[in-house]
């Protein structure tokens, strides 16, 4: 039955009893992806000591970036909830290998590089596949509202998850911290099953489809064909090419080789970031069903890119971690208003690929991470910060002008 009870506007998304089931699901899975990505991204770097070989291990996990748009056409056909469910599986039978070959002391790098491999597989799809589910199952009207809590789970866990990830593996080691990762991933992927079936979306003419790859063809033209869509695109491909790789994928190297601190060090690194985009978070939740989302997504990110530029000359970890809660706050807002403009933009049965192919601009962040490992060698840090946080805004600055009556229209769009 639905309920009844009045709820503040931030909280509306909860009426949906789909939302309630997914909600812990996912917050489940953010806390044991972001406790393995600590584990085994500090185990990494101390075994091998190359933060080019981290930013390796960081790059496999987005390996399934290509195969997302496919991800997005079986989601569009069978249900986005049991395609997650699905994922989320394989996610703690890897899990589950790790753990036991740490518990027998087998562990190397190199089945950390294999087990990265696998779960890149289908990781980078699992963000995009849940924020298609979020808009099948939300009324337009809590869209940002829902989009926000979504990402709250998801931001809670990186600070929540970095910490206890880092505890429990200072304190326990690597074989008990990862009792908890498969516990984790086991409740996130049973929860999706609790609130029923997921109506799947008719194709747009009715009749049968005939092939995924038809499909796929047909979600790509529409986004061709879509400057709104198309823009979103390649905004989101410049931030994950030039903004996360500073952060997600090198902030091991920073912690030990720039503040010189431990594990925990890193786990308190990681909590700013996500304490700022649970900030940003919540205040959207709030207020965003009121404001322009597009222009809140372009000052946000302008500003993201802003502070990378700092981040990237401070030498002391008390103002490194206050440049990061504010870096944490503007990647949340700009993502889940990207998220939100995208999702309002697209037509009911094409949200799965549009969301699938929104996927692919996460390819950038393996390129990004790997040549920030090669500048960082070279370069240093700091320069390197200079070259990422510089190009990110002159592109943005191209965006904006290439599809300015799209990204920023008169009059609010897809409401």
């Amino acid at each position: 039955m639905p309920v009844t009870m009045p709820l503040p506007a931030a909280l509306a998304p909860f009426r949906v009893r789909s939302f309630r089931f997914q909600w812990p699901a996912d917050l489940l899975t953010s806390w044991a992806i972001e406790m393995e990505m600590l584990i085994l991204g500090w185990y990494v770097l101390v075994e091998t000591g190359s933060v080019l070989l981290l930013t390796l291990y960081a790059s496999l996990l987005y390996l399934g970036t290509l195969v997302a748009p496919m991800i997005g056409v079986v989601g569009d056909r069978i249900g986005h909830r049991m395609v997650l469910f699905g994922t989320r599986t394989s996610y703690m039978v890897v899990s589950a290998i790790i753990m036991t070959l740490a518990f027998t002391g087998n562990l190397t790098p190199v089945y950390v590089f294999v087990a990265a491999a696998f779960t890149g597989l289908v990781r980078p799809s699992d963000i995009g596949v849940r924020s298609a589910l979020v808009a099948a199952t939300m009324p337009l009207n809590y869209l940002v509202s829902a989009m926000s809590i979504s990402r709250i789970t998801a931001d809670s866990a990186r600070a929540m998850g970095a910490l206890a990830g880092a505890g429990l593996f200072a304190a326990l080691g690597m074989g008990p911290a990862y009792v908890a990762i498969v516990i984790f991933y086991a409740a996130g992927a049973l929860l999706l099953l609790g609130s029923g079936p997921e109506a799947v979306q008719p194709s747009s003419d009715g009749a049968v489809r005939p092939s995924p790859w038809r499909d796929l063809i047909l979600g790509m033209a529409y986004i061709w064909n879509s400057p709104r869509l198309l823009a979103g695109m390649a905004l989101a491909f410049l931030v994950n090419l030039c903004a996360f790789p500073l952060v997600a994928g090198v902030l091991p190297y920073v912690a030990k080789d720039i503040y010189g601190t431990d594990q925990t060090g890193f786990g308190y690194l990681v909590a700013s970031v996500a304490a700022g985009a649970v900030v940003g978070s919540v205040v959207l939740s709030i207020v965003g069903e009121r404001m322009r989302v597009e222009r809140i997504m372009i000052a946000s990110m302008i500003v993201w890119y802003v502070m990378l530029l700092v981040f990237g000359q401070v030498q002391s970890m008390s103002v490194g971690m206050i440049s990061l809660f504010l870096i944490g706050t503007t990647q949340s807002v700009s993502m889940v208003t990207l998220a939100v403009m995208l999702l309002r933009a697209a037509e009911p049965q094409y949200r799965g690929r549009v969301m699938g192919v929104r996927m692919l601009a996460i390819y950038g962040n393996p390129v990004g991470m790997l040549a920030a490992g090669v500048l960082i060698e070279s370069i240093g840090y700091p320069a390197t910060a200079m070259i990422y946080g510089g190009t990110g805004l002159m592109f943005t600055a191209l965006i904006i002008l290439r599809w300015r009556t799209a990204v920023l229209p008169r009059q609010p769009a897809g409401v």
